[in-house]
């Protein structure tokens, strides 16, 4: 396993991503640290639990140490209850690329981040070629409004959109 992760993120324009879906999860996470430098990400799966620990994020966002493993559903439910305030809910959709090489994780919030749809692919390197599908908007790497863990903080409901 890698301990890199590189992948950019994309606002979403509309719906056409969910007819291409090949399947779709349910994602509960929290943070028991939101420091930059070292997040540690507790999250429930469907009915998987993982502890995520990344660093922070290179000069243009695309690429950060993280290392992550499976714990049992119960255990990531326990980390929930202790964690940083700010829970995030959202469905993950995946959708296979145009090019036969990626796979597009579409993620549309639910709760306090309602109406934020945020489409990430991850990448061999930073400068790896990929199809954008028309559905693809505005590319948001390296924004950090848009980080998981500063929506726990700033929910998209306050944004003032």
């Amino acid at each position: 396993m890698g301990l890199k992760e590189i992948e950019r993120k994309f606002l979403v324009k509309n719906n056409e991503y969910k007819a291409l879906a090949v399947g779709a999860v349910r994602i509960k996470q929290g943070y028991i640290s939101s420091v930059p430098e070292r997040t540690v990400r507790v999250r429930i799966r469907d009915d998987q639990g993982f502890i995520t620990i990344k660093g922070h994020g290179n000069a243009s966002g695309t690429s950060r140490f993280e290392w992550e493993k499976g714990i049992a559903p119960e255990d990531a439910q326990a980390l929930l209850g202790i964690a940083e305030p700010g829970i995030i809910d959202k469905t993950r959709y995946l959708v296979p690329n145009t090019d036969g090489k990626h796979i597009w994780e579409v993620d549309v919030f639910h709760g306090e981040d309602e109406g934020l749809v945020i489409a990430e692919i991850e990448l061999g390197s930073e400068d790896e070629a990929f199809d954008k599908p028309a559905w693809i908007g505005e590319e948001v790497t390296g924004d950090e409004r848009y980080y998981n863990a500063y929506l726990a903080k700033n929910p998209f409901k306050n944004w003032g959109n």
